[in-house]
């Protein structure tokens, strides 16, 4: 636990680099955006949905009102569920600017030996990541609706749950740059991973800080990978 706080530490100083705090403004920028996007597109297909099931002033007046407060409604539920999965999209498109400006700020020699990972290899990891949280999302989506009686019960399933995903994602990100051949296992143990992924989910769901925390906890694996790959030239 110790080498991940300290990983947590060292990522979170990083953050005065002018470098860091421009991909910090990008992903907030294309989050905030993509975010908007998806609660305007929600809101017209719920309310379309709606209007096709019979829920129409053809029916009864003030249904338009009714479809607007119900869309309105399913809409911050999908995006509550959906954040997550935003924000872990957005570690896709800034994650290797973060390992290179880590790796040359801390670890120099492995920044220079690192390999330089081909754009379709990038795309079939962001896919199959992607793929993959949704998957584990909709899979867990008929227990979050059944907790939603416990009032706490769905927040922490959701927690647990991507807390693992994070947790797969971060290092594998990081060590698709190093690892001499597919399928050699990342240095970070899956413990050490899932607390990492764990204490990034947590992050994600305070305002604001959620921002961040992507961008952290890609930061926190490089370092956390880098320490437990062995003797390291940190700076």
């Amino acid at each position: 636990m110790a080498s991940i706080i300290n990983s947590l530490a060292r990522a979170l100083g990083q953050f005065t680099d002018p470098a860091m705090l421009r991909i910090l403004l990008k992903s907030v920028a294309i989050t905030l955006i993509s975010f908007i996007l998806l609660a305007i597109g929600g809101w017209f297909a719920f309310d379309r949905i709606l209007a096709l099931a019979g829920v129409s002033d053809a029916r009864f007046s003030g249904s338009a009102e009714m479809r607007g407060l119900v869309s309105l409604l399913l809409t911050f539920a999908g995006l509550w569920l959906g954040w997550r999965l935003i924000a872990m999209a957005v570690i896709q498109f800034f994650a290797d600017d973060v390992v290179v400006l880590v790796e040359k700020r801390h670890y120099p020699t492995a920044a220079a030996t690192a390999r330089n990972v081909p754009l379709a290899e990038e795309i079939r990891s962001a896919l199959k990541s992607t793929a993959r949280a949704l998957l584990v999302n909709l899979l867990a989506l008929p227990f979050v609706i059944l907790l939603l009686v416990t009032g706490v019960g769905s927040a922490i399933l959701l927690w647990l749950v991507n807390g693992w995903l994070i947790g797969r994602e971060l290092p594998e990100m990081v060590w698709l740059r190093h690892r001499s051949a597919p399928g050699i296992p990342s240095p970070i143990s899956t413990m050490q991973a899932t607390m990492l992924g764990l204490i990034i989910a947590g992050m994600l769901i305070v305002p604001f800080v959620s921002f961040l925390a992507p961008l952290l906890g890609a930061a926190a694996a490089t370092h956390l990978l880098h320490r437990m790959k062995g003797p390291i030239d940190e700076v």
